[in-house]
């Protein structure tokens, strides 16, 4: 028998005493490209959210127009904005703002996608009739354009900003859910718990969601860099986080009009969000392969 042949065997032996969460991670890891993007976001999300540690916020807002322009130097490693603001100092609050507000918007989107889907795939009838005509309603009207208006119509701010975002976003995420639901509903071991008198509620977590949720990991792992651009776009236009507050999108719509002459001000939070979301899809490949039933051998 070939030493290859050995290595597998060995392997499949090994995933056969794995729990599933073990297993999940096992096949992860050997996506090399999405432990890369694992590793770094989680640097980015450490450094940029321990920041308030050890920088004063003042240093981020205060104006110090002798020190403008100054290129990236041992006193300001990314150099200073047109305000003589340090720029590192704002990229990293930008973080929290830029990756933090991304984090919550999914988050929220999530619970609710989980929600309303989990409710119309159970049930089905009426009720998933009412709930998907809801969902069709705001799926109809396409969601950076109802995002602008919300922003404009609730003020602009960073919570209507999330609250905006998080009404445009939970439709896909419900839709998901649903679809993932309604293929599992009438297994067998759902029909069991439901002779066993289980409440539905049970049924859902305990039973349906474990096993469907999978897609919906996947899905919202996607939708956390749809959303950071979006955030970074409005901020870009001017109807995200107002300034001063340093968010990636918003810093990049400050200094657009030096960027010609101080190139570094527009490449250093342009190559933020590059990083960031290109992580994110790397993450979000590997999570979805790692739960592809196709992968397990």
């Amino acid at each position: 028998m070939s030493k290859k042949k050995v290595k597998e065997m060995e392997e499949m032996a090994a995933q056969a005493n794995m729990s599933q969460m073990g297993l999940i991670w096992h096949r992860f890891k050997k996506n090399k490209l999405a432990v890369i993007g694992l590793i770094a976001l989680c640097v980015l999300i450490l450094v940029c959210f321990t920041s308030p540690i050890y920088l004063n916020y003042e240093k981020v807002i205060t104006q110090d127009l002798l020190n403008a322009y100054k290129s990236p130097s041992r006193d300001h490693i990314l150099g200073t904005d047109m305000y003589g603001r340090d720029l590192l100092a704002r990229m990293l609050y930008g973080g929290i703002y830029s990756l933090g507000s991304g984090l919550i918007v999914v988050a929220a989107a999530l619970v609710l996608g989980v929600l309303f889907g989990s409710i119309a795939g159970y049930f089905g009838g009426k009720i998933d009739t009412i709930i998907m005509r809801f969902i069709d309603i705001f799926m109809a009207i396409p969601a950076l354009l109802m995002t602008m208006t919300l922003v404009v119509v609730f003020g602009q701010s960073i919570y209507s900003l999330w609250l905006a975002m998080i009404i445009t976003q939970f439709p896909g995420l419900a839709r998901v859910v649903r679809a993932s639901i309604m293929t599992i509903r009438d297994s067998e071991y759902v029909d069991a718990a439901r002779i066993y008198g289980a409440p539905v509620g049970k049924i859902l977590i305990k039973h349906i969601l474990p096993n469907g949720i999978g897609p919906v990991v996947v899905s919202a792992t996607m939708m956390l860099g749809s959303v950071i651009l979006t955030i970074a776009g409005l901020g870009f236009l001017g109807i995200g986080i107002a300034s001063p507050t340093p968010e990636w999108g918003t810093i990049l719509s400050e200094v657009k009009d030096y960027i010609r002459y101080y190139p570094y001000l527009g490449i250093i939070p342009g190559v933020a969000i590059g990083i960031s979301v290109l992580c994110i899809n790397f993450v979000g490949d590997g999570i979805r392969d790692a739960l592809d039933p196709r992968t397990k051998k």
